[in-house]
């Protein structure tokens, strides 16, 4: 993210133009209806908003001091989130554009992302003042608005339209991806998540280098599977804060639809780029020295009790939301996992509250009693091992299948 903008004195930021990344879109329908158009409720700030206040002149950062510093970029500079409700649309649509009407001085950004619903969950955060676009309809839409500088823009009102399109082939990840990168410990209790989490002493999330993969606060929709390079321990853990190092880095996507840092490899962080080989000079986007090659940061009970790690290592990552399939949404935890369906065989990792859970199917097991009920049902998960239904707050993506 850019933080040095041409300052906008009395005139207002108001924007829509065609994201010239993607492909070309050409539209299939008349006139979007006002159904899909709506405003976002700015005023509306609560516990799912991260330091933003409404005042008679908009919506503006709460707090311009950055967070305290760390190996997360947190502590670069100020920034807020403001989250809106989900929209559901009249008609399923494949683009949602922003009209953004702010004061934006020097040192300041804006930023309107979007993502929609379809069977299998929700997209990608994606920038909807240049358009977004879904290379498969959805029937559900939620915004969110961005805040960040050392100097506070007021946002004074946001207006979507959603409508559908003809989209030729929209580069995406494909399903089921799954890197090595190097894992270092979040730490840091007591201090706030990108997502409004106040981090607890053995807490159980993620930091990721980009806001495309950030859950909402006690959200598993962006989840990840993370595991030793052996494979003996996993954790599905959801994505709560945004780091290490970088900001716009979704290093598991395609270089066609990879925020920044196009010319690296698909899965390779640009801050392991920085340390390992002088990339951008051995420094990430703010201009500081990467001092070690990191790509996703693990809180200490992802850390010690998931993976039962040490030190910082490297791990294999699988990034659930860009595979396909049945989901399960832990509802308590975290849930041991374990290579059977009985208590009886060993825990092979942890799945996190909220996590986002892929399943392969189902088998008969031991009875548990668990808080949403008493079954003999277990879970098998993508990498083999199971879970207690009992533990499963909600399936959606689909309907499970008998092993």
């Amino acid at each position: 993210m850019s933080h040095h903008r041409r300052p906008v004195r009395s005139a207002v930021l108001s924007v829509i133009l065609t994201l010239a990344l993607l492909p070309f879109a050409t539209p299939t329908s008349a006139a979007t209806r006002d159904g899909n158009r709506w405003s976002l409720d700015l005023s509306l700030v609560d516990g799912d908003d991260v330091n933003v206040r409404y005042t008679r002149t908009g919506l503006r950062l709460a707090d311009l001091r950055p967070a305290p510093a760390g190996p997360s970029p947190r502590g670069a500079v100020a920034e807020g989130l403001h989250l809106s409700a989900p929209r559901t649309l009249v008609r399923p649509a494949t683009r949602v554009r922003a009209e953004v009407t702010a004061r934006v001085p020097r040192g300041a950004t804006v930023e309107t992302q979007v993502r929609g619903w379809r069977a299998s969950g929700w997209t990608e955060w994606r920038e909807a003042t240049r358009g977004a676009l879904f290379d498969t309809p959805v029937t559900r839409v939620q915004a969110r608005v961005v805040l960040t500088g050392d100097a506070s823009a007021e946002v004074r009102s946001v207006r979507l339209t959603a409508d559908r399109v003809r989209v030729s082939a929209v580069a995406a990840a494909t399903p089921g991806l799954t890197y090595r990168v190097y894992a270092t410990r979040i730490g840091l209790v007591g201090q706030t998540t990108a997502n409004g989490h106040t981090i607890t002493a053995r807490d159980h999330f993620v930091a990721l280098p980009s806001r495309r993969g950030l859950s909402p606060l006690n959200a598993g929709d962006y989840t990840v599977r993370v595991c030793t390079t052996t494979g003996s321990r996993c954790e599905y853990a959801p994505v709560w804060d945004v780091g290490p190092w970088n900001t716009r880095d979704d290093y598991w996507n395609l270089s066609s639809v990879r925020e920044n840092w196009k010319d690296l490899p698909q899965g390779r962080p640009q801050a392991q780029a920085a340390y390992q080989y002088g990339y951008n000079g051995g420094r990430d986007q703010f201009g500081r020295t990467v001092l070690n090659p990191a790509g996703i940061d693990l809180a200490d009970g992802t850390f010690w009790d998931g993976l039962q790690l040490s030190t910082n290592a490297w791990v294999d990552v699988a990034y659930l939301w860009t595979g396909t399939g049945p989901r399960g949404v832990v509802g308590d935890g975290p849930l041991n996992i374990r290579a059977g369906a009985s208590t009886a065989y060993a825990s092979r990792g942890l799945a996190a509250r909220y996590a986002h859970v892929p399943i392969q199917c189902s088998v008969l097991g031991q009875t548990v009693a668990g808080p949403y009920g008493t079954t003999n049902r277990w879970n098998r998960l993508a990498t083999g091992q199971f879970v207690s239904h009992a533990y499963i707050q909600a399936v959606y993506g689909g309907s499970v299948p008998r092993c």
